[in-house]
């Protein structure tokens, strides 16, 4: 019988593998349905809490909780609530003069009895922060201490053991994440305000990059008056070498503009292009963008019109630039 026809056993490795997983998201997925199920007037609370807070949010937890905590730091603070990740075990060697007065504390425990963590609760008490508990423990050390208890418990783990950090851990990440989103909505937190806090990325290139940022100005621009010759415009075209040159008035306002694509169109029709000057042979009506516009829109316009080049202008429609698509490529705007 040829590999391609072997008949696999019903109950193979390979079904237990797909079983485990596929149980694995089910578990999790029900742990979160029990978490959403039970969200009441603590969230709120918790939320008023932290909005209120004029300090950062200090994020803590040991083991698993702790890189949860970690990722719930970070995603606060991207989203316009300060807050870092502090170490329960450094934080009783030091790292605890890292929280001041004015600061939340926002802790996490499956169990809500660990040593570390708890160890701190009665300084963080006589520090007078507030403290938001994540714990799945409703009646652990951590919850009586807290101000604001955020229940995460789940009915079991996805491990099969029952052991691992699975599911619970799954239900801190989300009801973190229901935090994060709750808080950046009442901040009026917008995609700008994102963009800022991530300048490195795709989202803060096109929202943080302007027309200024990217286009050509002064000599670089290639342009000319409306009588000029075909030999002049030819010469500014390859100068410049954005593939198009903008025909001005005296005044230095655009009248037109003449690409190297209409340069073929011309070849192609026979036009005896050596007799024409400039504004015979001149795209009339160019599109023209400000400086203040974001590269994206600009992106945006050379896409809707198929063009590869915008001519940008000032507030007194007098030409101030060009951007051409490579200008952009190069800024990764696109």
């Amino acid at each position: 019988m040829s590999a391609a026809h072997t008949v696999r056993p019903l109950s193979s490795p390979d079904d237990r593998i797909l079983q485990l997983a596929r149980d694995t998201l089910a578990i999790e997925a029900q742990a979160l349905q029990g978490v959403a199920a039970r969200l009441d007037a603590p969230f709120v609370q918790a939320v008023r809490l932290m909005l209120a807070t004029t300090g950062r949010v200090i994020v803590m937890g040991m083991g698993k909780s702790g890189h949860v905590g970690r990722k719930l730091a970070a995603t606060l603070a991207s989203t316009g609530t300060p807050a870092f990740f502090v170490h329960p075990a450094e934080a009783s060697h030091g790292d605890l003069g890292m929280v001041a007065a004015g600061d939340l504390v926002l802790a996490l425990s499956n169990s809500g009895e660990s040593g570390e963590l708890n160890v701190l609760l009665p300084v963080l008490k006589r520090q007078g922060v507030p403290l938001v508990a994540l714990t799945g423990g409703a009646q652990s050390t951590l919850a009586r201490h807290a101000d604001v208890v955020l229940d995460c418990a789940v009915e079991r783990e996805a491990c099969p053991l029952n052991l691992a950090p699975t599911a619970s851990t799954t239900a801190q990440l989300a009801l973190g994440d229901a935090l994060a989103v709750a808080l950046l909505d009442a901040r009026g937190f917008r995609a700008e305000d994102f963009a800022r806090s991530h300048p490195g990325g795709a989202l803060g290139r096109r929202l943080l990059t302007h027309v200024r940022d990217v286009m050509r100005s002064g000599a670089d621009v290639p342009r000319v008056l409306p009588d000029a010759d075909f030999s002049t415009l030819m010469r500014e075209m390859s100068a410049k070498g954005v593939g198009a040159t903008a025909i001005v008035d005296e005044g230095g306002r655009p009248l037109g503009i003449f690409t190297d694509g209409d340069l073929r169109r011309r070849i192609e029709a026979g036009a005896d292009l050596r007799a024409l000057r400039a504004d015979n042979l001149m795209h009339p009506a160019p599109r023209t963008i400000a400086a203040d516009a974001l590269a994206a829109d600009a992106a945006q316009l050379m896409e809707r019109h198929a063009i590869t080049s915008v001519l940008v202008t000032d507030a007194d429609g007098r030409l101030a630039g060009i951007v051409h698509i490579g200008d952009l490529m190069r800024a990764k705007v696109i």
